[in-house]
């Protein structure tokens, strides 16, 4: 299957009681108005109208461009082992699925439909099946914060819109470590959020990662506009030949450049 087919299967609204309020924001002084209530209010709906269409075009076809061109630059050989940290029903997690045809998929979540509509773990089988890719899925119940994984496991870890669905400060630190540790050396981590990517560059530069960014997604990705922007932060663990001699300890490596 090409990396570029079309979707075929049903990936829901994320956010949807965010998008319901849009929606109700436009359609509830429509009918304010037509019961008798004053005209003035006819001019709430345009404002809303304008952030609910960025709303659902980054939900709907947005995430997946955006998704399609860094999963593109990776750069994958096809062999790989992925896993997808807060996989939903499967949007990014069966697009690495068609890039690795000899590799393996593993996708976690809690399926909380709060985060996204209706977010099972028999969805997302179903849309594996869609995308013909069931054979190199597997899905896994778990909490980000405590995964059942091995260290130095995954060749990439990636992670969609859902890191900033953990309320706490600290469990978001604890499931972008988790992340670094499930991944091998020489393993890439991409992981697309909003609000506190500066803040996943620091844990990651921390726990010893190099090359450690963050870029913004772009419209494509604006949750009913530029204050809610997605930005992407990019790591790497360093590959064995980066590690010291004294002991098997990481050197000072920071952003790509050795520290003297």
């Amino acid at each position: 299957m090409s990396n570029k087919a079309v979707r075929q299967g049903r990936y829901g609204i994320d956010g949807p009681g965010w998008m319901a309020a849009l929606g109700v924001g436009v359609l509830a002084p429509l009918a304010a108005v037509s019961a008798g209530a004053p005209r003035w209010l006819l001019r709430i709906p345009p404002l809303v109208a304008v952030p609910a269409g960025l709303y659902l075009h980054a939900t709907l076809r947005g995430k997946f461009l955006v998704w399609e061109k860094q999963l593109d630059a990776l750069g994958l050989r096809g062999d790989e082992q992925v896993l997808d940290l807060g996989c939903g029903r499967g949007a990014v997690l069966t697009a690495v699925a068609r890039r690795v045809p000899k590799g393996r998929v593993t996708g976690v979540d809690l399926w909380r439909s709060v985060d996204q509509s209706g977010n099972t773990e028999s969805a997302t089988e179903d849309n594996a099946r869609r995308e013909r890719v069931s054979d190199q899925i597997e899905l896994v119940t778990a909490d980000m914060r405590r995964l059942p994984f091995l260290d130095d496991q995954f060749d990439v870890v990636v992670s969609s819109l859902a890191i900033h669905n953990i309320m706490s400060a600290r469990g978001r630190e604890e499931a972008v470590r988790e992340a670094y540790r499930v991944l091998r050396p020489g393993g890439r981590l991409l992981v697309a959020d909003v609000f506190h990517a500066p803040r996943y560059v620091d844990i990651l530069r921390a726990a010893g990662a190099v090359d450690a960014t963050r870029t913004d997604a772009g419209p494509r990705m604006w949750w009913s506009g530029p204050w809610v922007r997605t930005q992407l932060v990019s790591a790497e663990k360093p590959a064995m030949d980066d590690y010291d001699g004294d002991g098997g300890a990481f050197a000072d490596v920071r952003d790509g450049e050795r520290q003297a």
